[in-house]
């Protein structure tokens, strides 16, 4: 009697851990996308100089978001890198997820 309630609990607990992973994941799977596909522009705007053209004050100001937007992805981009990374995911969504729900500081009045 008493292994069938653990046998539950421990069912219903792996259930739970479940889909909070399969949730975190997708949130931080639609986030990843979000940033990727703000980051279209970035490559033309790289090629100016090449092309003999010179950057203009907008388009350092746009550079300059478009690196801030990759540094912010470039954890998930170190993890898909190594082998195994796979199975890493998961625990860099929650680390990262962690961090960004940081309580921030109240600005002084």
């Amino acid at each position: 009697m008493k292994d069938q309630s653990n046998i539950t609990r421990f069912r219903d607990a792996s259930v739970i851990c479940y889909r909070s992973i399969r949730d975190l994941t997708e949130r931080e799977k639609k986030h990843l996308l979000q940033e990727i596909l703000q980051v279209r522009g970035l490559m033309p705007l790289l090629m100016k100089p090449r092309n003999k053209q010179l950057w203009t004050l907008e388009d350092k100001a746009e550079l300059r978001t478009h690196l801030r937007r990759l540094s912010d992805i470039s954890p998930y981009l170190f993890v898909l890198v190594l082998p195994g990374s796979f199975l890493m995911l998961p625990a860099l969504a929650w680390w990262l997820d962690r961090r960004r729900n940081r309580q921030q500081p109240a600005a002084p009045a």
